[in-house]
């Protein structure tokens, strides 16, 4: 590769690295611990980067720590186009995937075209579900938010009226990915705010 090849390859991957700073301005739905104010999606997924290296113990099957790591840390990248989609938004899911595809498709085609198929195909790896790596980093995915709801004694499921049933629907394949993590967010993040009525409860907890 020649010299300014190099160049334009560096300068277009320093380009990206700006761009997705950007990650930093979308809000999701899910307070911070002090409940004062909704994390954002970068934050989510350093922590969900940080909770991989420290839980993978308890993955379901043996998985590739630094494989999640990179999983959970772009999962999210394509919502700089896209929006962040709520858990429990009915109608906008009805369009996530449509949107998402085509944010990705202009999100990673900033990158050099050999990097730009490297990190989108880490994105559809954790799209579509079929890998030790990808159910690991969706148990992680919804691990973090029902923690940090626990942390808030509930706040917005408080707010939002949410029920067991949808939270449950949420976490339909959380144990596919960890059944350790899924049996510890029931007993103690589901559990104690359905006793104290921050959570409805329309089903029964199994």
């Amino acid at each position: 590769m020649k010299n300014n090849e190099k160049t334009g390859r560096l300068s277009r991957i320093v380009d990206f690295c700006r761009l997705v700073d950007k990650e930093k301005f979308i809000r999701r739905r899910t307070y911070l611990t002090d409940g004062e104010r909704f994390e954002n999606d970068a934050e989510h997924a350093w922590h969900l980067a940080v909770m991989a290296l420290l839980l993978s113990e308890y993955a379901e099957e043996e998985v590739d720590v630094l494989k999640v790591m990179s999983i959970v840390l772009i999962h999210d990248l394509v919502e700089i186009y896209a929006g962040d989609t709520f858990a429990y938004d009915t109608e906008g899911l009805k369009t996530q995937k449509e949107r998402e595809n085509a944010a990705a498709d202009r999100l990673f085609s900033y990158l050099p075209e050999d990097l730009g198929m490297k990190i989108r195909a880490l994105w559809e790896e954790f799209e579509a579900d079929a890998t030790p790596e990808a159910h690991f980093a969706h148990t992680l995915d919804n691990f973090q938010p029902m923690m940090l709801q626990a942390a808030t004694d509930g706040k917005a499921w408080k707010e939002g009226g949410r029920k067991l049933s949808e939270v449950l629907g949420r976490n339909s394949r959380t144990a596919r990915g960890s059944k350790a993590l899924w049996e510890f967010a029931k007993a103690n993040f589901i559990s104690p705010q359905l006793d104290n009525g921050h959570l409805m409860r329309d089903t029964d907890l199994k």
